[in-house]
């Protein structure tokens, strides 16, 4: 040896002399792999059975493993890859999204949604309990959680699994309520993709935090005010020892955040979809799946339904009350 100096050390690679054989027959298999969809693509299992089925391979599953992982390290693909920068957001912008959770409410189970507001500035977060993302439900859980913060978010970032809008091939379709609700607060939006979380990291990782420390056990409760009350007493214990990306506290940064919002309206907003419906002859409506009584004198007749998040509110066409019903979020 010419050269004697100390190399760095490398991890030695097992080679199976009983698989040795059998890689070449197995090459093209990983290599069709890789244009193959991906949940369809050849797993070393499925390798390690197609050896023992159709060459007769008689070595273990373990060598396989080896000889696939080694392969798709070598042969992977050089182009180079998305990568990530870290988000840089202004006071005053908060993020939106929805999580789901189970819980029991006045002794019955229920498969609930949690609205979820964060500040991603100041790494505020807040949350409250809803029965569903339809889109008075998210009007009316954003209009609870302004009123606690008590200051107005000057830009909403959301993506298309709220029912505020949808992004199709850049072209944002707001729905007409959430449009209403922004003219209201006077906050703007922006939708941006669902199958890139980095996107609106904050509240993505802020929907599995506070699942796991607030809603874990599963609570049992009497009514939804309960639970929402418990809700915001938690995110308050958490948002007081929290800090943000820069390591400063969060109730510090929050008074940036807020200068950095404005003030609400005067007038809360009226969370309802105006929605017609024609009656039964038994004077029956069916909204959202469930049928509500406004009584047999109103049969065959054309209602406008104001649909709330907690009510049914039926007017006939001169716009005078004919019912107000409780809504049922269950069959």
């Amino acid at each position: 040896m010419d050269d004697l100096s100390p190399e760095p050390p490398r991890r030695r690679k097992p080679e199976s002399e009983v698989l040795a054989p059998y890689e070449e027959a197995t090459g093209p298999w990983l290599d069709d792999g890789c244009r193959s969809r991906r949940k369809q693509r050849h797993t070393a299992r499925r390798i390690f059975d197609r050896l023992v089925d159709e060459r007769g391979y008689g070595g273990s599953y373990s060598s396989v493993c080896r000889y696939v992982a080694r392969w798709r390290k070598e042969n992977e693909r050089t182009s180079p890859r998305d990568g990530y920068l870290e988000l840089e957001w202004s006071p005053g912008t908060a993020q939106v999204d929805f999580g789901n959770f189970r819980c029991k409410i006045a002794g019955a189970a229920r498969d609930m949604k949690l609205l979820v507001l964060t500040l991603p500035h100041s790494n505020a977060r807040f949350c409250r309990a809803m029965f569903s993302e339809r889109s008075e439900c998210l009007c009316e859980g954003l209009r609870r959680i302004f009123d606690g913060i008590g200051r107005t978010p000057a830009l909403l970032v959301l993506d298309n699994a709220t029912e505020a809008g949808r992004m199709v091939r850049g072209k944002v379709t707001e729905s007409t309520l959430f449009s209403q609700f922004r003219a209201h607060y006077r906050c703007a939006s922006r939708y941006c993709n669902p199958y890139s979380g980095n996107e609106k990291g904050s509240v993505e990782n802020a929907v599995g935090f506070l699942r796991r420390n607030l809603l874990v056990p599963q609570p049992s409760v009497g009514s939804l005010g309960e639970l929402n009350s418990m809700l915001r007493a938690g995110c308050e214990r958490i948002n007081a020892r929290s800090r943000n990306g820069e390591g400063r506290p969060t109730p510090r940064v929050l008074a940036e955040d807020l200068a950095a919002m404005s003030a609400l309206p005067g007038v809360a907003f009226d969370s309802v979809r105006w929605v017609k419906a024609k009656s039964d002859k038994r004077g029956y409506v069916e909204i959202c799946g469930n049928s509500y009584c406004a009584g047999p004198a109103w049969h065959n007749r054309e209602l406008v339904c104001g649909v709330r998040p907690g009510s049914i509110e039926m007017l006939d066409e001169h716009g005078r009350k004919v019912a107000l019903l409780q809504r049922s979020w269950g069959e």
